[in-house]
Protein backbone atom coordinates (compact mmCIF):
# COMPACT_ATOMS: atom_id res chain seq x y z
CA UNK A 1 0.00 0.00 0.00
CA UNK A 2 1.46 2.85 -0.93
CA UNK A 3 2.19 5.66 2.16
CA UNK A 4 -0.09 9.04 2.19
CA UNK A 5 1.66 11.71 0.10
CA UNK A 6 1.96 13.58 3.18
CA UNK A 7 3.94 11.37 4.58
CA UNK A 8 6.69 11.35 1.57
CA UNK A 9 7.68 14.69 2.20
CA UNK A 10 10.82 13.71 -0.08
CA UNK A 11 8.79 12.11 -3.12
CA UNK A 12 10.54 13.74 -6.21
CA UNK A 13 8.48 15.44 -8.85
CA UNK A 14 11.03 15.11 -10.87
CA UNK A 15 11.94 13.92 -14.94
CA UNK A 16 13.98 10.81 -15.70
CA UNK A 17 17.65 12.24 -14.35
CA UNK A 18 18.65 9.42 -16.34
CA UNK A 19 18.37 11.02 -19.57
CA UNK A 20 20.22 13.84 -18.34
CA UNK A 21 23.20 12.06 -19.54
CA UNK A 22 21.53 9.80 -22.44
CA UNK A 23 20.70 7.20 -20.32
CA UNK A 24 16.96 5.49 -20.41
CA UNK A 25 17.19 2.73 -19.20
CA UNK A 26 15.63 1.69 -15.91
CA UNK A 27 17.48 3.06 -12.58
CA UNK A 28 18.52 -0.47 -10.74
CA UNK A 29 17.84 -0.93 -7.16
CA UNK A 30 21.25 -1.91 -5.25
CA UNK A 31 21.12 -2.38 -1.09
CA UNK A 32 24.46 -0.50 -0.05
CA UNK A 33 26.08 0.00 3.50
CA UNK A 34 25.60 3.27 5.19
CA UNK A 35 29.28 2.70 6.29
CA UNK A 36 30.52 2.99 2.51
CA UNK A 37 28.94 6.33 1.37
CA UNK A 38 31.22 9.22 1.14
CA UNK A 39 29.26 12.84 1.78
CA UNK A 40 30.94 15.20 -0.51
CA UNK A 41 32.19 18.63 1.21
CA UNK A 42 30.54 21.04 -1.59
CA UNK A 43 26.66 20.13 -1.60
CA UNK A 44 23.98 22.60 -3.51
CA UNK A 45 22.12 22.41 -0.13
CA UNK A 46 23.60 24.10 2.82
CA UNK A 47 20.40 24.17 5.13
CA UNK A 48 18.34 21.33 6.38
CA UNK A 49 14.98 22.62 8.02
CA UNK A 50 14.43 21.04 11.37
CA UNK A 51 10.52 20.20 10.67
CA UNK A 52 10.72 18.79 7.43
CA UNK A 53 13.48 16.65 8.20
CA UNK A 54 11.61 15.27 11.49
CA UNK A 55 8.86 14.41 9.03
CA UNK A 56 11.18 12.94 6.90
CA UNK A 57 12.39 10.51 9.51
CA UNK A 58 9.65 9.88 10.56
CA UNK A 59 8.04 8.60 7.39
CA UNK A 60 11.87 6.70 6.83
CA UNK A 61 10.89 5.24 10.25
CA UNK A 62 7.00 3.82 9.09
CA UNK A 63 8.02 3.01 5.45
CA UNK A 64 12.14 2.92 4.94
CA UNK A 65 13.86 4.69 1.76
CA UNK A 66 11.13 4.51 -0.80
CA UNK A 67 13.47 5.92 -3.43
CA UNK A 68 16.97 5.24 -4.39
CA UNK A 69 20.06 7.77 -3.34
CA UNK A 70 22.25 7.98 -6.12
CA UNK A 71 25.84 7.38 -5.96
CA UNK A 72 28.87 7.02 -7.59
CA UNK A 73 31.96 5.05 -7.36
CA UNK A 74 34.68 7.23 -5.30
CA UNK A 75 37.78 8.17 -7.01
CA UNK A 76 40.24 8.02 -4.07
CA UNK A 77 37.86 5.50 -1.84
CA UNK A 78 38.25 2.36 -4.05
CA UNK A 79 35.70 0.49 -1.69
CA UNK A 80 33.46 3.19 -0.87
CA UNK A 81 30.64 5.34 -3.20
CA UNK A 82 30.01 8.94 -3.02
CA UNK A 83 26.69 10.61 -2.68
CA UNK A 84 25.49 12.59 -5.85
CA UNK A 85 21.52 13.01 -4.84
CA UNK A 86 19.55 12.53 -1.58
CA UNK A 87 21.19 13.62 1.20
CA UNK A 88 18.29 14.29 3.02
CA UNK A 89 17.50 10.57 2.82
CA UNK A 90 21.12 9.87 4.03
CA UNK A 91 20.80 12.08 7.15
CA UNK A 92 16.85 10.61 7.62
CA UNK A 93 18.19 6.88 7.67
CA UNK A 94 21.66 7.29 10.06
CA UNK A 95 19.32 9.13 12.12
CA UNK A 96 16.59 6.21 12.28
CA UNK A 97 19.39 3.75 12.38
CA UNK A 98 19.51 1.98 9.07
CA UNK A 99 22.28 -0.52 8.13
CA UNK A 100 22.01 -0.02 4.35
CA UNK A 101 19.97 2.46 1.86
CA UNK A 102 18.73 1.49 -1.54
CA UNK A 103 20.69 3.55 -4.11
CA UNK A 104 21.39 3.61 -7.83
CA UNK A 105 25.07 3.44 -9.10
CA UNK A 106 26.08 5.94 -11.73
CA UNK A 107 29.57 6.44 -13.53
CA UNK A 108 29.89 9.91 -13.82
CA UNK A 109 32.83 12.64 -14.06
CA UNK A 110 32.96 15.42 -11.30
CA UNK A 111 30.77 17.77 -13.73
CA UNK A 112 28.34 15.33 -14.28
CA UNK A 113 27.94 14.56 -10.67
CA UNK A 114 27.78 17.99 -9.96
CA UNK A 115 24.89 19.12 -12.83
CA UNK A 116 22.91 16.07 -11.52
CA UNK A 117 22.70 16.97 -8.08
CA UNK A 118 21.93 19.93 -9.30
CA UNK A 119 18.80 19.44 -11.21
CA UNK A 120 17.57 17.03 -8.81
CA UNK A 121 17.50 19.26 -6.34
CA UNK A 122 16.15 22.10 -8.34
CA UNK A 123 13.35 19.98 -9.17
CA UNK A 124 12.18 18.86 -6.44
CA UNK A 125 11.55 22.60 -5.24
CA UNK A 126 12.27 22.74 -2.05
CA UNK A 127 15.37 24.30 -2.53
CA UNK A 128 15.40 28.16 -0.71
CA UNK A 129 16.01 31.21 -2.81
CA UNK A 130 19.58 31.85 -2.05
CA UNK A 131 20.60 28.13 -2.81
CA UNK A 132 18.38 27.98 -5.86
CA UNK A 133 19.94 30.97 -7.33
CA UNK A 134 23.16 30.02 -6.47
CA UNK A 135 22.24 26.50 -7.91
CA UNK A 136 21.08 27.38 -11.10
CA UNK A 137 24.75 29.92 -11.44
CA UNK A 138 26.98 26.74 -11.05
CA UNK A 139 24.67 24.69 -13.40
CA UNK A 140 25.06 27.60 -16.05
CA UNK A 141 29.06 27.65 -15.15
CA UNK A 142 29.42 23.78 -15.91
CA UNK A 143 27.40 24.16 -18.90
CA UNK A 144 29.55 27.06 -20.23
CA UNK A 145 32.68 26.98 -18.67
CA UNK A 146 32.12 29.82 -17.41
CA UNK A 147 32.48 31.24 -13.47
CA UNK A 148 29.41 32.49 -11.54
CA UNK A 149 30.69 36.46 -12.18
CA UNK A 150 31.01 35.60 -16.12
CA UNK A 151 27.59 33.47 -16.10
CA UNK A 152 25.67 37.35 -14.31
CA UNK A 153 27.60 39.40 -16.93
CA UNK A 154 26.55 36.83 -19.89
CA UNK A 155 23.24 36.76 -18.32
CA UNK A 156 22.49 40.52 -18.64
CA UNK A 157 23.91 40.85 -21.67
CA UNK A 158 20.91 38.36 -23.21
CA UNK A 159 18.74 40.49 -21.41
CA UNK A 160 19.60 43.86 -23.33
CA UNK A 161 19.94 42.03 -26.75
CA UNK A 162 15.97 40.86 -25.82
CA UNK A 163 15.22 44.09 -25.10
CA UNK A 164 17.16 45.29 -28.35
CA UNK A 165 19.66 47.11 -27.01
CA UNK A 166 23.23 46.66 -29.01
CA UNK A 167 26.33 45.04 -27.00
CA UNK A 168 29.95 44.62 -27.64
CA UNK A 169 29.94 41.17 -27.33
CA UNK A 170 26.83 39.58 -29.19
CA UNK A 171 25.44 36.46 -27.06
CA UNK A 172 26.36 33.43 -29.40
CA UNK A 173 24.22 30.85 -30.83
CA UNK A 174 25.80 28.05 -28.70
CA UNK A 175 25.51 30.30 -25.45
CA UNK A 176 21.77 31.08 -26.21
CA UNK A 177 20.82 26.96 -26.44
CA UNK A 178 22.50 26.00 -23.44
CA UNK A 179 21.37 28.76 -21.37
CA UNK A 180 17.49 27.78 -22.81
CA UNK A 181 18.37 24.12 -22.18
CA UNK A 182 19.33 24.58 -18.97
CA UNK A 183 16.36 26.67 -17.72
CA UNK A 184 14.04 23.89 -19.13
CA UNK A 185 15.96 20.96 -17.80
CA UNK A 186 15.47 22.71 -14.23
CA UNK A 187 11.57 23.70 -15.12
CA UNK A 188 11.27 25.92 -12.66
CA UNK A 189 11.52 29.99 -13.77
CA UNK A 190 12.38 31.33 -17.31
CA UNK A 191 16.33 33.12 -17.90
CA UNK A 192 14.03 36.24 -17.45
CA UNK A 193 12.15 35.63 -14.28
CA UNK A 194 15.74 34.58 -12.92
CA UNK A 195 17.50 37.30 -14.45
CA UNK A 196 14.71 39.63 -12.62
CA UNK A 197 13.59 38.32 -9.63
CA UNK A 198 16.62 35.79 -8.34
CA UNK A 199 19.89 37.73 -9.37
CA UNK A 200 19.31 40.88 -7.53
CA UNK A 201 19.25 38.56 -3.85
CA UNK A 202 23.13 37.78 -4.19
CA UNK A 203 23.56 41.12 -4.14
CA UNK A 204 21.17 41.87 -0.37
CA UNK A 205 23.61 42.38 3.10
CA UNK A 206 24.77 39.15 4.85
CA UNK A 207 22.26 39.37 7.63
CA UNK A 208 19.61 39.16 5.07
CA UNK A 209 20.99 36.48 3.06
CA UNK A 210 21.18 34.34 6.21
CA UNK A 211 17.86 34.56 7.00
CA UNK A 212 16.86 33.31 3.09
CA UNK A 213 19.26 30.52 3.24
CA UNK A 214 17.54 29.25 6.98
CA UNK A 215 13.79 30.05 5.09
CA UNK A 216 13.25 32.23 8.31
CA UNK A 217 12.29 35.09 5.28
CA UNK A 218 10.26 35.35 2.29
CA UNK A 219 12.54 36.79 -0.95
CA UNK A 220 10.15 39.93 -1.70
CA UNK A 221 10.59 40.66 2.46
CA UNK A 222 14.31 40.66 2.26
CA UNK A 223 13.67 42.67 -1.16
CA UNK A 224 12.07 45.29 0.94
CA UNK A 225 14.52 45.32 3.98
CA UNK A 226 17.28 46.05 1.89
CA UNK A 227 16.34 49.20 1.35
CA UNK A 228 17.77 50.54 4.14
CA UNK A 229 21.49 51.13 4.11
CA UNK A 230 22.09 51.79 7.84
CA UNK A 231 23.18 48.27 9.03
CA UNK A 232 21.53 48.76 12.57
CA UNK A 233 18.39 50.01 11.77
CA UNK A 234 18.43 47.19 8.79
CA UNK A 235 19.26 44.36 11.34
CA UNK A 236 16.56 46.21 14.25
CA UNK A 237 13.36 45.78 11.43
CA UNK A 238 14.67 41.86 10.46
CA UNK A 239 14.59 41.31 14.24
CA UNK A 240 11.03 42.67 14.57
CA UNK A 241 10.18 40.83 10.95
CA UNK A 242 11.22 37.58 12.06
CA UNK A 243 9.96 37.74 15.62
CA UNK A 244 6.20 38.83 14.83
CA UNK A 245 5.58 38.01 11.30
CA UNK A 246 5.18 41.20 9.50
CA UNK A 247 3.62 41.21 6.69
CA UNK A 248 5.25 42.93 3.24
CA UNK A 249 2.90 45.81 3.67
CA UNK A 250 3.73 46.52 7.00
CA UNK A 251 7.43 46.04 6.37
CA UNK A 252 7.38 48.82 3.03
CA UNK A 253 5.64 50.91 5.78
CA UNK A 254 8.48 50.84 7.90
CA UNK A 255 10.74 51.37 5.67
CA UNK A 256 9.56 54.14 4.07
CA UNK A 257 9.36 55.89 7.61
CA UNK A 258 12.73 55.26 7.98
CA UNK A 259 14.06 56.37 4.43
CA UNK A 260 15.27 60.28 4.75
CA UNK A 261 12.51 62.28 2.58
CA UNK A 262 13.47 63.66 -0.14
CA UNK A 263 14.30 67.42 0.00
CA UNK A 264 11.27 69.56 -0.14
CA UNK A 265 13.41 72.19 -2.35
CA UNK A 266 14.44 69.89 -4.99
CA UNK A 267 10.89 68.31 -5.34
CA UNK A 268 9.58 71.39 -5.67
CA UNK A 269 11.96 72.49 -8.48
CA UNK A 270 11.76 69.55 -10.60
CA UNK A 271 7.88 70.07 -10.07
CA UNK A 272 8.04 73.55 -10.99
CA UNK A 273 9.77 72.14 -14.09
CA UNK A 274 7.77 69.75 -15.30
CA UNK A 275 4.56 72.35 -15.02
CA UNK A 276 5.94 74.71 -16.90
CA UNK A 277 7.11 72.47 -19.52
CA UNK A 278 3.47 71.08 -19.83
CA UNK A 279 1.97 74.49 -19.92
CA UNK A 280 4.07 75.72 -23.07
CA UNK A 281 3.73 72.05 -24.58
CA UNK A 282 0.44 72.29 -24.33
CA UNK A 283 -0.24 75.82 -25.15
CA UNK A 284 -2.69 76.40 -22.50
CA UNK A 285 -2.75 80.06 -22.95
CA UNK A 286 -4.84 79.56 -26.47
CA UNK A 287 -7.86 78.09 -24.36
CA UNK A 288 -9.63 81.34 -23.29
CA UNK A 289 -11.35 79.73 -19.94
CA UNK A 290 -7.73 78.34 -19.02
CA UNK A 291 -5.66 81.77 -19.80
CA UNK A 292 -7.87 83.46 -17.65
CA UNK A 293 -7.07 80.95 -14.46
CA UNK A 294 -3.30 81.10 -16.09
CA UNK A 295 -3.11 84.81 -15.46
CA UNK A 296 -4.59 85.01 -12.08
CA UNK A 297 -1.88 82.07 -11.42
CA UNK A 298 0.90 84.31 -12.96
CA UNK A 299 0.11 87.20 -10.93
CA UNK A 300 0.08 85.41 -7.73
CA UNK A 301 3.12 83.94 -8.74
CA UNK A 302 4.50 87.54 -9.21
CA UNK A 303 3.11 88.32 -5.50
CA UNK A 304 5.44 85.14 -3.88
CA UNK A 305 8.47 86.60 -5.54
CA UNK A 306 8.04 90.44 -4.50
CA UNK A 307 7.44 89.11 -0.68
CA UNK A 308 11.37 88.79 0.53
CA UNK A 309 10.36 86.08 3.01
CA UNK A 310 11.60 85.30 5.98
CA UNK A 311 15.36 86.09 6.78
CA UNK A 312 17.75 83.29 5.56
CA UNK A 313 15.49 81.90 3.20
CA UNK A 314 17.43 80.17 0.12
CA UNK A 315 16.14 79.63 -3.66
CA UNK A 316 15.51 75.96 -4.48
Amino acid sequence: MTAPKAEQPYRARVKNLGLLFGDDSPAVRHLLPLEQILVPPRQVRRHFDPRKMEQLIASVKAHGILENLVVRPSASHPDKYELVAGERRFRAATAVGLREVPVTIRELDDQQAVQLALVENLQREDLNPVEETEGILQLLGIRLGLSDAEVVSLLYRLQNESRGKVTDNVVGKTEWAAIEETFSSVGRLSWGSFIAHRLPLLNLPPDLLDALRQNQLAYTKARAIARIADPAQRATLLEATLQNNLSLKAIRQQVSAQLPAAPVSTSVSRQLQLLTGRIVAERVWQNPKKRKKLEKLMAQLETLLADPGPAGSGSA
